[in-house]
């Protein structure tokens, strides 16, 4: 390894990404700071102190503008990506999504692949938790290699598994999918949408902050440049979460938040029937320690967020408390944010616009079916909320994972296959070869390439049915690995079909 490595670095304005910049260009010795950012006067003014630094060199351009990332790959030995077009914007806008996400993707690896760099090059891509979409309890907890499962109407889910894809199986030397979980910190805490109703009271995150991302980033990069990142990171999928530490359900996050401003009766404020009870990626990590135990960059507590909170409400937040420390106040102010919320839920993405217009595929989406939602109690009062939150349900991967990787053989692959509801109809395959795609046939005939690493380390199966549409009730009738992040939570004629309006084929 060189004394000073080059990085690019994309997203260095998003929240993750400009924490990263701000602890990255610390370490100039090591390291040669390359950005391309959008040229706006927001990005110009947010990277204004840094455009001086001579460790640091801004490109103003697109990352869906081919010849912008070609001027920005040459030379690079690593790649931070990651720069992205996140929800809830994304929601609004699938196709901007789309061409931003994969677009982006494709263009960087094609950079690399063009300028000769692919064994020269390491990759490190952002993925998401949304991709593998609801896991309410009872299968709340999960692990990279569960299936991947996109919320229905999750358009940034959908372009992010593409381009988590195509990473792995790009080819190149070295690569990494770091799949990144909610991100706590001022970014959360100022959201203003209506997608703060989607998230069920009990569905759960293990969350990271801001600065830890940043954190995480940072050592990567300062690992890689002083060559003791071990050569075992690469050519995997990792799930970025803050740990124990960082575990909390929807419920206990607004309780905890709103008793800091002086409400401690959420039903001041929440009405269960505006709250959807599914369809809102989330779960706990069974191992995201195996990130921390190369990165080591955890050190925030959900503390951090709660602190940002108070501190964003400014005054707000002390009127509030002093207004609920009187006879009748704590009513008074929940029946303000109250009225707020319903306004929120009624806008375009909101629950309450769902069930008022009768949107029927999102109502089935969110709730299962209006005779489900009528069935939600209509208070706060009388919801029992899900407890056990230490019970697992490890999930199936179809094949012995009891072996050591080297030992993967062709009889793994078919049994997968099988598990899957498909077929593995390759003849041969060089044992522990986790690289070199092989031939698949899905339960509904589609025949696809795909390497083990993505078939079993990333959950991902047929790409031509996750391009179509949202079909999961008769997915999981012939395929016994997707059933078990479906049937938990949906009933048996749960058929719905709901087609996806955009894919990467279409950029």
């Amino acid at each position: 390894m060189k004394n000073k490595i080059k990085v690019l670095l994309t997203g260095a304005t998003g929240n993750m990404g400009f924490e990263g910049l701000k602890r990255i260009c610390r370490h100039q010795e090591q390291i040669e700071l390359v950005l391309l950012a959008l040229d706006t006067k927001a990005d110009r003014e947010k990277l204004k102190k840094y455009t001086a630094q001579d460790n640091i060199t801004v490109h103003w351009g697109d990352l869906t503008c081919y010849e912008d990332v070609l001027s920005c790959i040459k030379g690079a030995d690593l790649v931070l990506h990651v720069g992205a077009f996140v929800s809830p914007a994304a929601d609004y806008h699938p196709e901007k999504a789309m061409k931003i996400n994969y677009g982006s993707t494709s263009n960087l690896l094609k950079a690399i692949r063009e300028t000769g760099q692919s064994e020269t090059t390491a990759f490190v891509y952002i993925g998401t938790v949304a991709e593998t979409g609801d896991r309410l309890p009872p299968i709340h907890w999960g692990r990279v290699g569960d299936p991947i499962k996109p919320s229905v109407f999750d358009y940034y889910a959908v372009s992010k598994i593409a381009a988590e894809r195509i990473v792995i199986e790009s080819g190149l030397k070295r690569f990494v999918s770091l799949r990144q979980t909610g991100i706590m910190g001022p970014g959360m805490s100022r959201i203003q949408d209506a997608i703060m109703f989607h998230n069920g009271f009990d569905n759960v995150l293990e969350y990271v902050t801001d600065r830890d991302s940043g954190r995480l980033l940072e050592h990567l990069a300062l690992y890689y440049a002083k060559g003791t990142l071990p050569e075992t990171f690469w050519g995997h999928i990792y799930n970025i979460g803050g740990g124990k530490e960082c575990r909390i359900d929807t419920y206990s996050l607004y309780k905890t938040m709103y008793a800091k401003i002086g409400i401690t009766r959420l039903e001041y404020i929440l009405d269960p029937r505006w709250q959807a009870t599914r369809n809102f990626h989330g779960q706990y990590y069974l191992d995201s320690d195996k990130l921390e135990d190369y990165l080591h960059f955890r050190h925030d507590t959900l503390d951090y967020f709660y602190n940002i909170y108070i501190k964003n409400l400014g005054m707000t937040g002390v009127l509030s408390r002093f207004l609920c420390s009187l006879p009748g106040g704590q009513k008074l102010m929940g029946t303000m944010i109250r009225n707020s919320f319903r306004k929120l839920a009624r806008t375009e993405h909101g629950t309450l616009h769902f069930l008022e217009n009768n949107k029927e595929e999102y109502i089935e989406a969110f709730f299962g079916s209006k005779e489900a939602w009528e069935k939600i109690p209509d208070s706060m009062r009388k919801v029992k909320h899900y407890r056990n939150w230490d019970n697992v349900q490890l999930l199936d991967h179809g094949y012995d994972e009891t072996k050591a990787p080297e030992m993967l053989h062709l009889k793994d692959m078919v049994k997968a296959a099988a598990f899957r509801g498909g077929t593995c109809d390759s003849l041969s395959m060089e044992e522990g070869d986790w690289k070199t795609p092989l031939s698949f046939t899905c339960a509904f005939g589609h025949a696809f390439s795909a390497s083990p690493r993505l078939v079993l380390e990333g959950g991902h199966w047929c790409p031509d049915c996750e391009r179509k549409s949202w079909n999961y009730g008769e997915r999981a009738k012939r395929d016994h690995f997707f059933a078990q992040v479906w049937y938990p939570l949906h009933g048996k004629g749960e058929n719905r079909e709901v087609p996806k309006t955009v894919s990467e084929l279409l950029m």
